[in-house]
């Protein structure tokens, strides 16, 4: 089970910058097999924290890209962009030529795109686009925390 625990938890930290693979809950699920085990037992607060801390990052990594868009001026239309863009960079990341940057390139891209269409100058829809790749970058920052966390957390305990 140990073993589980190890490969869970660097599928977590995989899953903090690969799209469509969600990083926080299989960190979680580290600790939580790694509490299963008969030598390894974390305290209720750890578990339930560490819980709603996976649930909160992943509804965040969601969102966050999408408000940073808006508060560097964007539009409901560059919104609307960033978050075509968001899923365009999850469903094609197997099949698209960009691969993994098209996570980076596809919400910055949409958001501009929606801008541009909506009528703003080149220089206010790059800023709204720059607002979604900020916003791409702070969700995979609290990802890689959260999941380097949750691997202390796990090899902590081991020895």
């Amino acid at each position: 089970m140990i073993a589980l625990a190890i490969i869970l938890a660097i599928v977590g930290l995989l899953g903090s910058i690969v799209p469509g693979l969600p990083g926080p809950p299989f960190s979680w699920a580290a600790i939580l097999i790694a509490h299963l085990t008969p030598s390894i037992e974390y305290g209720t607060p750890l578990l339930i924290g560490t819980a709603a801390a996976a649930i909160v990052i992943t509804i965040l990594d969601y969102i966050i890209p999408s408000i940073s868009t808006k508060r560097h001026g964007g539009s409901k239309a560059g919104v609307w962009g960033c978050n075509i863009g968001l899923v365009i960079s999850i469903v094609g990341l197997p099949f698209g030529p960009t691969g993994i940057l098209g996570v980076i390139f596809w919400p910055f891209a949409g958001a501009l795109v929606g801008e541009l269409l909506s009528g703003k100058q080149k220089n206010a829809a790059l800023k709204a686009a720059w607002g979604a790749f900020v916003g791409f970058l702070t969700g995979t920052g609290l990802k890689l925390v959260y999941a380097a966390f949750c691997i202390i957390v796990v090899v902590k305990e081991m020895f």
